[in-house]
């Protein structure tokens, strides 16, 4: 929609565009980005906005452009592509293709003319339309060197070993190796989050203990929520840091990260206590809320980094503008608690970013004067927002709000959690099978498989909060259509993309969790949990075939499979299942559904009956000889399916959960 008053004559991704590519005998030229991609929108002015390089592109290529947020199948395979070209890849991602859809040539930004080493872009046209009308024969051997390339590159190994815990201290010792001991996180900049690796983390101390673990976790998420990288006055985190030590961000806000985020803040509120903690899972829930909600319960992907053409100016403070809103006593306090200076520290203004402790008897100056200054920036043009919907990234924060709902007892995110679920069930849901993206009201394309593993996480975890036997039917159903539709049985691999899918010239396989999880991990996680809810050996055999051969990529590369990991560690583990039997309204079914959410139980499936429910799940096997004792709500823990006494007083539950 960007791109819709080009001079370039651009098709969507489908069979038109194919056709006339074979039809007329023409390269295509594909230009994949997204939306709050910075250097697409540089090249989109630069180059694809300019009449003479539209002219070189139409007269000599069918031009197709894409968004790798709607296509995560085509950007997956041609990134790859480009990568085994360039040896590198990035957005925006510009490849040149075969009238069959096969890459011979690409890159990622090209300028507009010759600088800085890197050859124009109307160079790159022209000796591209030049090799595919005058050396064929060059083109088809690049061709399938690319291709064979690319269905090699499946990343696994040959390992039959059995699973075991030593994988996961190898990967443990290798992330104390990576760990910035100074600033948090790993590695030097650009510097991402990766919440995923601090969940590992997080699990890995709840297993062994080791406080070496927790203070990885503790370190890196106070410096982020000190850093510019998180927004001080709106909450949320931008996408990553351009620096080592979180202060200049890349500004662009992304959906998945902050779900992400506010959950392991979360995680890790409940395992320290520190109010800091709750107070950035909060700030940055209450962002999504307030910014990123679509009226009908879905979420928006992405706000951008660029205002008025500027990167990061919505979110940018002089000292004086400061000074001018709040006067200059309170400007001083916030000034010399948030880094302000005349100087500033980004182009002659200030990312606010806290470089000392508050005093007590300022935290109420400092709140206010936080919401006066929100309140004139409401006052500015704000970044572009990406209004379309994904069911992957709406599975993740609905995981995290209904989580949210339960550990901090807030009736809005309940709420909210409540109107997402029923707009996934409404609105991404046909005939039984998932929708990848929806914009305006519409839903389109078929679901991958990220969409599925992650809508499942965030329909379990909507059960938990709210007990409703139909969000775990919905789970169900979709883990046995993610299973037919996705895992291949004699290769023992799941693709990214459907047997309802189109075929491409490689089936997509993603592998690594980057700042997303990925599809198979995800998938992974999710039939282990589904395993233990319905007694289905199948799941647990299919997990089980996936781990296997990722073993020997897993403990050597932690960074790049960390929610493998996480997935290994559940499958290792002895998973705490949790039955709890009782009408969800009764006040004391709430206190003990809020200490079960108070306690970090990283590998537990719960499942939960109320009695007033019209369509719950009864036929459960850990529903199996349960009922309320005394006609009271009540818990029983389990560990494949025996159980412990059934529980009904708080007080229990609290011991049994400390000796367990």
């Amino acid at each position: 929609m960007q791109h819709a008053d080009n001079p370039v004559d651009w098709y969507p991704w489908g069979e038109e565009a194919l056709t006339r590519a074979r039809d007329e005998d023409k390269p295509i030229l594909l230009s994949i980005g997204y939306s709050a991609c910075h250097w697409c929108h540089v090249m989109a002015h630069e180059c694809f906005e300019n009449d003479e390089m539209a002219r070189l592109m139409n007269d000599n290529f069918i031009n197709i452009k894409v968004d790798r947020e709607e296509r995560p199948d085509l950007d997956t395979i041609y990134m790859e592509a480009v990568q085994a070209i360039t040896g590198s890849g990035g957005w925006p991602l510009t490849v040149f293709l075969t009238p069959a859809g096969k890459p011979f040539f690409g890159g990622t930004y090209f300028p507009p003319r010759n600088r800085h080493g890197m050859t124009g872009f109307p160079g790159v046209l022209k000796a591209a339309a030049h090799a595919y009308q005058n050396r064929r024969s060059e083109i088809e051997k690049a061709v399938q060197q690319i291709v064979k390339a690319l269905v090699s590159n499946t990343g696994t190994s040959a390992v039959k070993e059995p699973l075991a815990m030593g994988i996961v201290e190898k990967a443990y010792q290798i992330l104390r190796k990576d760990f910035d001991k100074d600033n948090g996180g790993f590695g030097k900049a650009p510097k991402f989050p990766q919440a995923m690796t601090l969940e590992f983390l997080l699990r890995y101390f709840y297993r062994s203990q080791d406080t070496g673990a927790l203070e990885m976790v503790d370190l890196t998420l106070e410096k982020m929520a000190r850093g510019g990288i998180y927004d001080q006055l709106g909450g949320g985190f931008h996408r990553y840091s351009t620096d080592s030590y979180w202060l200049v961000p890349h500004f662009e806000k992304m959906l998945y990260d902050n779900a992400l985020l506010s959950r392991i803040y979360l995680h890790a509120y409940l395992v320290t206590g520190k109010h800091l903690f709750r107070t950035i899972a909060e700030e940055t829930l209450d962002y999504v809320v307030r910014e990123m909600s679509d009226p009908h319960g879905s979420f928006y992907s992405t706000q951008d980094a660029d205002s008025e053409g500027v990167e990061g100016k919505y979110y940018l403070w002089t000292l004086q503008e400061i000074v001018q809103v709040l006067g200059r006593n309170t400007g001083q306090i916030f000034g010399d608690y948030f880094g302000v200076t005349a100087k500033g520290n980004l182009n002659g203004q200030n990312i606010l970013h806290v470089v000392s402790n508050l005093e007590p008897e300022a935290s109420n100056t400092m709140r206010q004067a936080k919401t006066s200054l929100l309140n004139r920036r409401e006052q500015r043009i704000k970044p572009g927002r990406d209004e379309k919907m994904l069911a992957s990234w709406n599975g993740l924060m609905l995981a995290s709000l209904a989580e949210a709902a339960c550990v901090l007892n807030r009736h809005d995110y309940l709420a909210a959690a409540v109107s997402n679920g029923r707009f996934l069930t409404n609105s991404m849901i046909v005939d039984g099978y998932l929708k990848h993206s929806c914009k305006d009201g519409q839903a389109k394309m078929d679901g991958y498989l990220d969409d599925y593993a992650l809508v499942i996480d965030g329909f379990l975890s909507l059960h938990q909060a709210t007990f409703s036997g139909e969000y775990l039917r919905y789970a169900i159903k979709l883990g046995t259509a993610m299973v037919e539709q996705f895992w291949d049985e004699p290769a023992h691999t799941f693709y990214d993309t459907s047997n309802r899918h189109e075929d491409l010239f490689v089936r997509p396989k993603s592998i690594y969790d980057g700042v997303l999880p990925s599809g198979t991990s995800a998938a992974i996680m999710i039939l282990l949990k589904l395993a233990r809810l319905t007694d289905n050996a199948q799941f647990e055999r299919i997990a089980m075939q996936s781990l296997v051969p990722m073993q020997g990529l897993i403990h050597r590369h932690p960074l790049g499979f960390s929610n493998w990991l996480c997935a290994l560690d559940l499958y290792l583990s002895t998973p705490r299942e949790i039955a709890i039997i009782g009408p969800r309204n009764h006040p004391e079914t709430s206190e003990l559904l809020h200490i079960l959410c108070g306690t970090l139980l990283p590998n537990k499936v719960f499942a939960a009956y109320d009695p007033n429910d019209p369509d719950p799940v009864a036929e459960l096997k850990l529903f199996e000889n349960r009922q309320m004792i005394d006609n009271r709500p009540t818990v029983y823990l389990c560990e494949h399916y025996t159980c412990q006494a059934p529980i009904t007083s708080s007080a229990s539950l609290r011991a049994q959960l400390r000796g367990g």
